[in-house]
Formats: structure tokens, C-alpha cells, sequence
């Protein structure tokens, strides 16, 4: 496993530090170190599964607590009135670069349209 599969392991085991937002027995928030919204939080099971579709072939429960999780972080963060996006990208062509499956909850700010990349 490369050290950027390994990465959210590492967090989850408190081993590299994060800013936790919000923490249940089977998920955990932290604010993405890149953040692309004024809000840019990550939500990720605990266990690992390296993408959406595999974590939904798994274990469906554990994919609505990421949901869960998400709209919670959401509310924390005072984005649940205004919008947010719940994003999982899946796969190296989406922009996934760590593949521990996880989703970003951005908002905050108005977000533009996505899809193709100009430029």
C-alpha cells in the first residue's frame, strides 16, 4: 500500500494529525488540507474500501452513515440552509488520489458548474 492509500488509515489512527470536525464509532470528518470551497470538509469510513461503488457493493449501511455524516457536517458547518455538494470521486480520471473512499462536503460559497476540466 502506497503512503497515499495509507494516509486516511494513518488519521483515522490518530497517527498524522487532522482538524476533526465531527466523529462517529464508524466514520470520521476532517477538513481537507486543500480545501476548494470555503467549506471542504472530508467524511470517511473508518474501513477501508477503496471506492464509493465498493463500500455500496459492501456494506450499504456503512455508506448512508457517510451520508449521515456528511449532512451532520454539513449542519455543523452552517452550509445546510444555504446548499452544499456531496462529492466521491471514483477512480485516477475523477481526481480520487487517496483510494480510501471518502466524501468531500464543500460549501459555503456559491459553487460553479463541474464536469469537463477547461483549460
Amino acid at each position: 500500500m502506497s503512503d497515499a492509500e495509507n494516509l486516511f488509515e494513518r488519521i483515522i489512527a490518530r497517527e498524522i494529525p487532522a482538524e476533526i470536525v465531527h466523529e462517529t464509532d464508524t466514520t470520521l470528518a476532517f477538513r481537507d488540507i486543500s480545501p476548494q470551497a470555503s467549506s471542504h470538509v472530508l467524511v470517511v469510513p473508518k474501513k477501508r474500501y477503496r471506492n464509493v461503488a465498493e463500500l455500496a457493493a459492501a456494506d450499504a449501511g456503512l455508506l448512508a452513515e457517510v451520508l449521515r455524516t456528511a449532512a451532520i457536517v454539513a449542519e455543523l458547518e452552517g452550509i445546510d440552509e444555504s446548499g452544499y455538494r456531496v462529492v466521491f470521486n471514483t477512480g485516477a480520471d475523477a481526481g480520487q488520489t487517496v483510494f480510501h473512499v471518502h466524501a468531500h462536503v464543500l460549501g459555503g460559497e456559491q459553487l460553479g458548474f463541474f464536469g469537463r476540466h477547461e483549460g
